[in-house]
């Protein structure tokens, strides 16, 4: 060609030995990949595909062959055996604390508050001295009344005085028998005045005791509602509230369906005892007695109010706290109980697994009774001695192989089977003979991801 042609002759010429170079690239790459996919294959299968069989084989080891190979091993269930015991009967209800004697004391007469004789918080008895009130208007208002009454007391004996007179003049007939009439009825009249008098009298003696005020119930009292020096309105300012606190009751409810259990008990003359928990209902606080039932259902709840006696010496119990109250009605004797855990509840109705003696589990319908949240009474189906599963009860069904991890004693081990544990035969799902210069591994619990640990292969 002409050296001056524009297409060189020399490129076309390298072009080849430039497709052979790449070529081998390629294949170097995927002699790289197979190898790397021979190394991984040695290190995480080092058994080849017989390990699946091999597990498959000691699977149906493990289950005693009651499963056949290629099944999953027995369930692990937690079990519990019936005993024989007694269960209160307890019934439960919210309630709140309610003193038996609230007062808020206030004057009977209006004045000046003169004097405070109390401590705020102070507890006191029936008949302490609380306030004063300035009882000066009355003390004059009594020496008024009896200035008036000592007046009418002389006219009403200077009229009678003219009676007698009147009434001597009459039987002489010196006088007509109409002014024996009006003196007598004069008379009358001075004695009314003298027992209003004395009326008005009585009543400033007793406004003046007034101004003297008193507890008038046991307890412990508040914060002061009015200060000294103020003036007081009879009958509507309150100077401080006493609340009795020994003993205090607590008022419930519990539902009308249970009514007629607790009032057979009361008409039997049982004393029933109560207990009241705090707001989360897991402290106990005090305990007490019931002490009577309100007389009529609250339709709007359909529940009934109940109301107990504490003695609260310690002071747990507050007026208008929020508790939690148990009755202790009655007491079930001798009865069969089981965990709340192991009680089902399905198609069969309420049901337990109940543990068979070839450790399998089969269903058993029963009817239970009272309950606590942890026991139960079963009234039928049950007997004494028997076990219940009450763990791991998911993924059970009637005639279930399982294999029990607590709730029973394990079998004490000799020994010679403590020196020489049992080995599996051949055909048993025993694992193969361990090569020499190979690990030997038992069979992995399932699920288990196997060790990366490279095998060293025996052959050259």
């Amino acid at each position: 060609m002409n050296e001056l042609s524009p297409i060189r002759t020399d490129d076309a010429v390298e072009a080849p030995p430039r497709r052979r170079g790449r070529g081998l690239v390629w294949f170097l790459v995927l002699l790289a990949l197979a190898g790397g996919g021979y190394w991984a294959y040695r290190t995480y299968f080092p058994d080849g595909f017989r390990k699946p069989q091999t597990q498959q084989a000691g699977a149906g080891r493990r289950g005693g062959g009651r499963r056949g190979a290629g099944g999953e091993g027995p369930q692990a269930v937690g079990v519990a055996t019936v005993q024989k015991g007694d269960m209160p009967v307890v019934l439960s209800g919210l309630g709140t604390v309610t003193p038996l004697a609230t007062v808020t004391v206030r004057s009977q007469v209006s004045g000046y508050l003169t004097q405070i004789g109390f401590r705020e918080g102070q507890t006191i008895k029936a008949g302490d001295f609380l306030a004063q009130i300035d009882v000066r208007p009355y003390e004059a208002l009594l020496a008024q009344y009896q200035g008036q009454l000592l007046r009418d007391q002389a006219l009403l004996q200077n009229a009678r005085l003219d009676l007698v007179r009147y009434q001597t003049l009459n039987r002489q007939d010196s006088i007509s028998k109409q002014n024996v009439d009006t003196q007598a009825a004069t008379v009358k009249q001075y004695e009314g005045v003298v027992a209003s008098d004395q009326a008005q009298i009585d009543q400033q003696k007793l406004n003046i005791q007034y101004g003297r005020i008193t507890s008038p119930v046991e307890g412990r009292v508040g914060l002061r509602q009015i200060d000294q020096g103020n003036y007081v309105t009879a009958a509507s300012t309150g100077i401080v509230v006493v609340t009795q606190l020994h003993p205090i009751s607590v008022l419930f409810t519990l539902p009308e369906t249970v009514l007629s259990r607790v009032m057979d008990r009361l008409r039997a003359g049982a004393t029933l005892p109560v207990r009241v928990f705090d707001r989360s209902d897991t402290t106990e606080i005090a305990r007490g007695t019931l002490d009577t039932v309100d007389n009529q259902i609250d339709v709007t709840t359909g529940t009934v109010k109940l109301r107990a006696l504490f003695p609260n010496k310690d002071d747990r119990l507050f007026p208008n706290q929020f508790v939690n109250a148990r009755l202790d009605v009655d007491t079930v004797r001798d009865a069969a109980l089981v965990p709340a855990a192991a009680v089902l509840r399905g198609t069969p109705g309420t049901y337990v697994y109940l543990l068979t003696g070839e450790d399998k589990v089969a269903v058993r319908p029963i009817e239970i009774g009272e309950s606590d949240g942890v026991r139960t009474v079963v009234t039928k189906g049950l007997a004494v001695g028997d076990r219940v599963v009450v763990d791991g009860t998911d993924r059970l069904k009637d005639g279930a192989q399982v294999r029990v991890t607590g709730g029973r004693p394990e079998k004490a081990a000799g020994p010679e089977a403590e020196a020489k544990p049992v080995q599996p035969t051949e055909g048993e799902g025993a694992a193969p003979p361990r090569q020499d210069g190979q690990r030997q591994e038992g069979p992995r619990p399932e699920g288990e991801r196997p060790h990366r640990r490279r095998q060293q292969s025996q052959n050259p």
